[in-house]
């Protein structure tokens, strides 16, 4: 595969979203913006839990966006300054003090603000540029994209501080330099586990296409979905059920990732094959099993959808979707009830395919659907729910859009 430097740009008329920020930083901080810059959330569109393990994923952007508006500190004092729609309160820190707060003493700063500031702690290491060689930065985020849905808002914010501080910095990063920065700062300032997916689709993301990336050696290829000229829509379901990256549940998946590479003595789940699965059984117990299971079948679904994709377009790949979601709620076990009905019903209401994305534990759903059967999927799932007894989901549909860049 070749490696993808670039994003396609967004539209040029600015957002509701970027006016957010742009009148956020003049009212916290009583400066004007020299711009804004914008990453897009993601769907996943198959391969989950793949990606730390050095597998394959097929993620694309949408069009809902972290807008970042920034404006270099006229005082000259070295200081970052942080504020966001979602809180009330600003975060400063001065440049030279990332060090010291990332990540022993990260608890100290309030989790939504370890995001950009993580960022630039991890860009300034990965250009090998002093604290003390660049301005101080004041940065203010609006974001229309969902929190909580398994759609990536934190890599959004990620891409979108990465570019802006980028640009204003003069650092001389390629975007998968940028996506790398991105994870340091989920990893180590977060504190969140997760591989580099997110990020990659964030500053890549290209219109009407999937970025097909191979995690190791994260190259990328280009995958043309085609979901327009094959009449179809791609529907969310959020259940809001919200999730947490940071908290036990997927620390546990990975490890038990790594426990099964380490009894077949491979560096990652990349290195096994679905042959290798029958002499795995005899050497972990039936949960470490079941956990490889998925994300061995699960990288090979990656294979055959994009396959598929080329062969005989988004229509054929419905049953391979299905099958995701069912490896997901039954061997890695990190579907929720909300997730299954959601599936459930776009299903029964006529969807091509439907499977939970993200990392599970809550979030959203998605289902590969005819134009003409959105309402149905829509009716069927929002009844479903109501029969159960769970809040009601919200529900739109998705278009494969642009990666982060200046608006």
């Amino acid at each position: 595969m070749t490696e993808t430097r670039g994003a396609d740009a967004p539209p040029s008329t600015p957002s509701p979203t970027a006016e957010e920020a742009r009148a956020l930083l003049r009212e916290r901080f009583g400066v004007e913006p020299i711009g804004t810059w914008s990453a897009p959330g993601r769907v996943n569109l198959i391969g989950e839990h793949t990606d730390y393990n050095d597998g394959f994923v097929l993620p694309f952007a949408i069009q809902q966006r972290t807008h970042v508006a920034l404006t270099p500190r006229a005082d000259g004092v070295a200081r970052i300054r942080v504020a966001s729609t979602f809180d009330d309160a600003s975060v400063e820190v001065a440049l030279d003090e990332l060090d010291v707060l990332f990540p022993d003493r990260r608890d100290e700063v309030p989790e939504w603000a370890r995001y950009p500031l993580g960022v630039a702690w991890a860009l300034l290491a990965a250009s090998g540029t002093n604290a003390s060689d660049v301005t101080g930065i004041d940065l203010a985020f609006a974001s229309n994209v969902p929190v909580g849905a398994g759609l990536s808002s934190s890599a959004a914010i990620e891409g979108a501080t990465a570019v802006a501080l980028a640009d204003a910095w003069a650092v001389s990063l390629d975007r998968v330099a940028l996506a790398r920065a991105g994870r340091v700062a989920e990893n180590e300032a977060v504190g969140a586990p997760t591989g580099i997916m997110d990020q990659m689709a964030a500053l890549l993301g290209r219109a009407d296409a999937a970025i097909f990336l191979d995690c190791r050696s994260l190259d990328t290829e280009v995958v043309d979905l085609g979901f327009e000229a094959a009449g179809l829509e791609l529907v969310v379901i959020d259940t809001g059920v919200t999730h947490a990256h940071s908290t036990g549940g997927y620390g546990e998946r990975r490890a038990a990732c790594e426990r099964g590479a380490a009894a077949l003595g491979v560096p990652a789940l990349r290195d096994v094959s679905l042959g290798d699965l029958d002499r795995l059984a005899t050497l972990v117990d039936d949960v470490t099993f079941r956990r490889v299971r998925h994300v061995v079948t699960e990288n090979q679904r990656v294979l055959d959808t994009v396959r598929t994709l080329r062969e005989s377009g988004p229509t054929a790949i419905g049953d391979l979707l299905v099958a995701s979601h069912a490896s997901m709620r039954d061997d890695f076990e990190i579907s929720v009830p909300e997730l299954d009905t959601a599936v459930e019903a776009a299903l029964s209401a006529g969807a091509v395919g439907a499977r939970m994305t993200g990392g599970g534990f809550g979030g959203a759903a998605i289902a590969l659907v005819a134009h003409d059967r959105v309402d149905q999927v829509r009716d069927a799932a929002t009844a479903a729910f109501a029969a159960s007894g769970f809040a009601a989901p919200t529900i739109f549909t998705v278009v494969p859009s642009s990666g982060a860049a200046r608006d």
